[in-house]
């Protein structure tokens, strides 16, 4: 693996300080079914891209939302898997986040509307995941790149495990504050606890039992940290050096060749949300961009 490590921007460790502030109040309480609407609420704030559309649609027999530019290539796509620990999160309040990415890489995107718990528990997500996947092939669509953040992360790098070795197999992987570990073993689940507003240890226990119930959490369908990891084709992900998750990114990149890691300083979960507000966002969205386009060009894993 490599490591970028990236400083803190005097500019944006005063925009931090208001982040932080706004955050009061919130660690810790996104537990359930019940936070579903202040979720969406939250990725609805992110600001819109500006030149993207959005239409419903269905793959695979999984719905989901279209995001693309008004013209752009129809044989490749980003399948985008939402975050929301498995029970919260939606399609519909990631059109802005997504949008970002499309926009950069000039590439569409389906955010794929995968089963949440506690309705639909493990492994209904993974198998929803892979239904998408195989239903962007069966439209003759070859050139897919995985992506998703916090959950979605993980569940786009437990899903590569499962296709890596298939035809085609995904062109590259993009994981923003992937959770790769349900079993909740990483060593920043309790070293980042002070730093991190949003997350604790016992929130993600709770929507780990809510998705998993009597399931082993080192299972890698869920917890792809504890996957076969040799021979994946290119692998990014972006975290924070101030969330929780921290190091289910570097456990995950670890010994590993082709997978890029990019760790902000000060950064809190899904950071690259902040777009338009914090620099960090707006470089690493600059920087998913242009993996995302050439992972289309280069030669294929």
């Amino acid at each position: 693996m490599t490591i970028a490590t990236h400083a803190l921007s005097e500019k944006d460790a005063a925009v931090m300080v208001q982040i932080r502030e706004q955050l009061k109040g919130v660690k810790g309480t996104v537990t359930g079914p019940d936070a579903r609407p202040f979720f969406d609420e939250v990725m609805n704030g992110v600001a819109p891209a500006g030149d993207i559309e959005s239409e419903e649609g269905s793959v695979g027999g999984v719905p989901g939302i279209w995001v693309r530019r008004a013209s752009g290539p129809r044989d490749r796509a980003i399948l985008y898997l939402h975050g929301g620990a498995y029970v919260v999160g939606s399609p519909r309040a990631y059109v802005n986040f997504v949008g970002h990415m499309v926009s950069r890489a000039g590439i569409p995107a389906f955010v794929a509307d995968y089963a949440l718990a506690p309705e639909r528990p493990f492994p209904a997500a993974i198998e929803d995941a892979r239904r998408a996947f195989q239903g962007l092939v069966d439209q003759g669509i070859r050139k897919i790149v995985l992506a998703g953040d916090s959950a979605g992360g993980g569940l786009a790098l437990a899903l590569l495990s499962q296709l890596k070795n298939g035809e085609p197999a995904p062109r590259a992987v993009v994981a923003i504050s992937p959770w790769t570990d349900l079993a909740l073993t990483s060593p920043s689940m309790r070293s980042r606890d002070t730093a991190d507003p949003i997350w604790s240890a016992a929130a993600l226990a709770e929507m780990a039992r809510l998705y998993l119930g009597d399931a082993d959490p080192r299972d890698a369908r869920a917890s792809p940290v504890y996957s076969d990891r040799q021979g994946l084709p290119p692998v990014l992900i972006h975290v924070g050096d101030a969330e929780i998750l921290l190091d289910d990114s570097l456990r995950y990149a670890e010994g590993i060749a082709g997978i890029e890691v990019h760790v902000s300083d000060g950064m809190l979960h899904v950071f690259p949300s902040s777009a338009g507000i914090l620099g960090a966002a707006d470089a690493a969205l600059d920087n998913i961009g242009m993996f995302v386009a050439s992972s289309m060009t280069s030669k294929a894993a």
